[in-house]
């Protein structure tokens, strides 16, 4: 698969900028869009697995060593007979292109990692719709990750076998359970055979509340 372009109106908001962005910003944007489109190698790779139980902070798969640990997960996937696994990544020549551009300029570093994020969150877009198309006539929850809420950062390990992304995707994890090449994604998201509550996401959710400069400035990067 291939980019054309990238929404910068995401990046924007990564970079916590509200109303008009200036000339000098979307200059920047022009520049760092071309060279991430080139140097970008977007793919994903998901697998369905059953639910064989949920419990009030653990769901357990059927086949999987992988187990989703936390109320919030297991909250979030209420009512699912299975799950989609998701990776997604834009590749290690984005973060070449990172480090290279954060030697050249520091405001095109920023601009270029807030349109890397957006990157790949379209990539997990795109995921989503062929993971929806695929269970049509069911019914699908929101993506929710590793590090949301409760839903901890150690299952990456687990969660990459069971995808066996490094074959798939190229994507492995750190020590510390963070995904190599930076700019990529691992998601849940539920199958159901009946209409899903709407939960809204927001803040109470999300790991970052504490260090947000969306919800500092007063926005939310949820719909």
């Amino acid at each position: 698969m291939k980019l054309t372009d990238i929404n910068r109106v995401e990046a924007f908001r990564y970079m916590g900028m509200r109303g008009e962005v200036p000339e000098n910003i979307m200059t920047l944007a022009d520049e760092c869009e071309s060279r991430l489109i080139t140097a970008a190698s977007p793919k994903y790779h998901w697998v369905y697995a059953d639910i064989a139980d949920i419990f009030d902070d653990t769901v357990t798969l059927s086949g999987h060593k992988l187990v989703l640990r936390g109320r919030d997960i297991s909250a979030h996937l209420n009512g699912c007979l299975g799950t989609a696994l998701l990776c997604a990544t834009i590749g290690d020549g984005v973060d070449k292109l990172l480090r290279t551009v954060q030697a050249e300029d520091m405001a095109k570093a920023l601009t270029a990692d807030a349109l890397a994020s957006a990157a790949v969150e379209q990539v997990c877009d795109i995921a989503e719709k062929e993971i929806g198309e695929r269970f049509e006539g069911k019914f699908t929850t929101w993506r929710f990750s590793p590090g949301y809420g409760d839903f901890p950062l150690e299952c990456q390990g687990d969660f990459l076998t069971a995808v066996n992304a490094m074959r798939t995707v190229g994507v492995c994890v750190t020590d510390g359970g963070l995904l190599t090449p930076t700019k990529s994604v691992t998601a849940v998201i539920g199958i159901s055979e009946n209409p899903i509550p709407q939960k809204r996401r927001g803040c109470g959710t999300c790991n970052m509340r504490e260090k947000c400069t969306f919800r500092k400035a007063g926005g939310k990067c949820y719909e």
